[in-house]
């Protein structure tokens, strides 16, 4: 009986084989959107879970109280580090690590830059990276010792064996390779080529260490944790949270809680609200779900409304079998039999669909996604969307037909009206109304991320270059920057704590006139050497710089700084932070140093007497960029050999701060395109069926004299009323989401009517062609063969 039934679906599907690709087009299209959008947010969530124990992993992170507002920092200092170790027992494991810095590593004549971390000795303990060779319980019982991961190691060493050679770190110390991991997963929050243990910076530098030792308030490491078995951050939460209020003298710990971030939360919980993390890239991996569910819809839509369009065409079908003593359980199994084998053949395009698109989706997302074919449960969750989708797109049109009277069909009396016609509107009307609301988000979207663009920045990035600092170049740095200025490559050098479109650093302000009693205010700090504000172009608002001259006791704070301190006159007012007392000699206008969506930050600049972490330098206009760098490349190689040159735009920096937005954009964009798609498949289709059903009422219009135009508009204006509904219906609700969207920015659009129109017209124009192929063919037809029975 189940081999009878699908073999009169497939024969049915031959006998109306446009109709059939249409419904197979539209719903191969809405599978493949939502298997690929399925394939990006499995990969979202499998985020750092790929490690052993993950779940027992945490970061440690201070909710600081800053004038009333928290904030929070997953900058920690040693002294803490040292505190969970010994007085927490229900923590395993304790790592602090100097993350993610660049750092030159040498074998022979091979020299990169690579970033890495130097971390505690029990690192390997909480992440529990393969170890390929060598053993990770005594990797890092010698502070000269680093750990490789295995690209790292191939591009070192080739194909001979890395353990035990040595590896030159900085130029300043040769390094044991004491094992190799397995390369770092493209799904790991933490990416890193090597680490050092930090054993081996207190060998370099003792003296950072017995600082770090002695207070809560220098913050500079991240920590993280290993809970023991069966201890849960609820339980320790209580215990650690005013761990650092023993140091009553210091307003940083005193106005500082500890907490912990579980690792599972690290990707998706980005964003923070009064101290606690929400749902920041969250919200577009939910997002995009949604999208993909409505596009199947969609596609679902498109079937139901072809199906149940046509039923005239199988009612005398539905009699017959009926008559002959067919029940209506029969009836149903064989419609959903029908509409599970258009399914299944939907399913197979649809993975040839997806396995084309995901080179490119690959390349836009910067994933590489593939379809898991050899995955057992992948096989089931598609098995269990096909049988989900076929009962979604079937069972309406399976209880509609088997509904008809066989008596009233086999008369020839018409079983369907005025109600089925609504329904299938109403689902039009949701249809577009899903696509519509797409396209103004897209449009919203766009709309923001070039509002941020247009945004004046406070200062000039424009062929401005930056170079990380090595003991080599700070030593050379005044003969390499007056160089490059002789030689009319650059107009301008200097050196600063941080990149042009960073602030890496915080720090306390524990006095400012007309301080309040127990307030507290932390902001943005960055040490600069002499043309800094020259050489990025940040303009002074009053007072001075530090050009000329270094400044021990000087500061320079921008507007929002002042502006938090509540300081009137600021010039020559006296502030005291880190136990020192300062000057301020300058205000500087704000400059987006860090957001381009939100509020310039608080920022005070130092200044420094040494080169500092980044080299800032101002390309001529008179040089070629290509040329310039050709020799910048032999200028720094002549001031410091053993490093390779390694530089980077300040303005394509910036430009990859609008990175998630420009994404989201796109993203968006293209399944909108897909949902119109889809909806305009299923559109042209009703228009033939429409054009089909009232061939002879258009025949006798155009004997009685009906233009092409009039006929046009009789068989358009119904689905224009629709679509036009659609945008009703779809301009508040995507404004809804779209405003709460909006919100989270600071530096945000205000939406306009004329997004809505737009879009309601974009809508209605394409509707107007979609529909206007099937009724121009009609109404160009010759009314005498659509009369002839007549």
């Amino acid at each position: 009986m189940l081999k009878n039934y699908f073999k009169t679906a497939w024969r049915n599907i031959v006998r109306t084989f446009g109709y059939s690709a249409l419904n197979i087009l539209g719903l191969a299209t809405g599978m493949a959107v939502a298997l690929l959008i399925g394939l990006w947010v499995h990969y979202q969530y499998s985020y750092d879970k790929f490690l052993p124990n993950h779940e027992s992993v945490y970061r440690v992170q201070r909710n600081f109280n800053s004038n009333g507002d928290t904030l929070t920092f997953q900058t920690t200092s040693l002294k803490l580090a040292n505190v969970l170790r010994n007085q927490i027992p229900e923590i395993e494991y304790v790592a602090q690590s100097d993350w993610m810095a660049e750092h030159c590593l040498m074998v022979g004549e091979k020299k990169f830059y690579k970033s890495g971390v130097i971390a505690g000795t029990d690192f390997f303990k909480i992440f529990q990276h393969p170890f390929i060779k060598g053993n990770p319980n005594s990797a890092f019982k010698d502070a000269y010792s680093i750990v490789l991961t295995q690209a790292m190691a191939k591009a070192l060493f080739g194909d001979e064996e890395p353990i035990n050679k040595m590896v030159r770190f900085d130029n300043t110390n040769n390094l044991k390779v004491t094992g190799v991991i397995k390369d770092i997963p493209e799904n790991s929050t933490l990416n890193f080529n090597f680490v050092v243990p930090a054993t081996y910076g207190e060998q370099v530098n003792p003296q950072a260490k017995i600082n770090g030792e002695q207070t809560f308030g220098i913050n500079n490491l991240q920590i993280f944790v290993k809970l023991k078995p069966g201890i849960s951050n609820a339980q320790l939460a209580s215990k650690i949270r005013d761990i650092e209020h023993t140091e009553t003298d210091n307003i940083n710990a005193m106005s500082s809680y500890v907490t912990l971030q579980p690792m599972e939360r690290w990707h998706l919980y980005s964003n923070y609200i009064n101290g606690k993390d929400t749902a920041g890239f969250l919200t577009y991996v939910n997002m995009f779900s949604i999208i993909g569910i409505f596009v199947l819809i969609i596609a679902c839509i498109n079937f139901i409304n072809l199906t149940t369009a046509r039923s005239e065409k199988r009612a005398k079908e539905v009699g017959v079998r009926k008559a002959i003593g067919s029940q209506r359980v029969d009836l149903i199994i064989q419609f959903l039999a029908e509409a599970l084998l258009l399914t299944l053949i939907a399913f197979g395009f649809s993975l040839i669909l997806v396995q084309l698109a995901l080179p490119w989706f690959n390349t836009l997302t910067e994933t590489h996604l593939t379809i898991p074919y050899s995955s057992g449960i992948f096989w089931l969750s598609m098995l269990g969307c096909v049988l989900v989708t076929a009962l979604l797109a079937g069972s309406k049109p399976a209880f509609y037909l088997s509904s008809f009277n066989a008596v009233k069909v086999l008369k020839g009396v018409r079983q369907t009206g005025k109600s089925s016609s609504l329904s299938r509107q109403i689902l039009v009307v949701i249809q577009f109304s899903c696509s519509i609301a797409l396209i103004i988000s897209t449009v919203i979207i766009y709309q923001q991320i070039n509002y941020a663009k247009d945004r004046p920045l406070g200062y000039n990035l424009n062929r401005l270059l930056s170079t990380n600092m090595n003991e080599g170049l700070s030593k050379n740095y005044s003969a390499l920057k007056n160089e490059l200025l002789e030689k009319g490559i650059i107009t301008s050098a200097t050196t600063a704590s941080t990149p042009a479109t960073d602030v890496n650093g915080h720090t306390d302000i524990d006095y400012w006139p007309g301080k309040k009693a127990g307030e507290t205010v932390e902001m943005g700090g960055v040490y600069v050497s002499e043309d800094y504000f020259k050489t990025i172009g940040m303009i002074m608002k009053e007072g001075r710089d530090f050009s000329g001259s270094y400044d021990s006791t000087s500061v320079v704070f921008n507007e929002a700084a002042i502006s938090r301190l509540r300081i009137k006159n600021p010039i020559n007012q006296k502030i005291k932070f880190r136990g020192r007392d300062f000057t301020i000699t300058g205000v500087v206008k704000d400059a987006l140093m860090i957001s381009p969506f939100k509020s310039p930050d608080p920022t005070m600049f130092y200044s420094s007497s040494e080169p500092q972490e980044v080299m800032l330098y101002k390309l001529a206009l008179s040089i070629k960029t290509q040329d310039a760098i050709s020799q910048l490349t032999s200028i720094f190689n002549k001031y410091d050999a053993a490093f390779p040159y390694d530089y980077s735009f300040a303005d394509e920096n910036y430009a990859a701060k609008f990175k998630l937005e420009t994404l989201i954009g796109k993203l968006s964009g293209l399944f909108a395109g897909l949902a119109i798609f889809i909806s305009c498949l299923g559109l042209f289709g009703l228009a033939a069926y429409v054009a089909e059903q009232r061939k002879k009422e258009i025949g006798i219009r155009k004997v009685l004299g009906a233009s092409v135009s009039q006929v046009w508009f009789l068989l358009s204006k119904d689905f224009i009323v629709l679509v036009f509904l659609s945008c009703l219906l779809a301009s508040p609700i995507a404004y809804y989401f779209l405003h709460g969207w909006l919100m989270n920015y600071n530096y945000r659009i205000k939406i306009g009517v004329d997004v809505f129109v737009l879009s309601a017209l974009l809508a209605i124009f394409i509707t107007v062609i979609t529909v206007s192929f099937q009724a121009i063919k009609a109404a160009l037809a010759n009314p005498v063969k659509s009369l002839r029975s007549e």
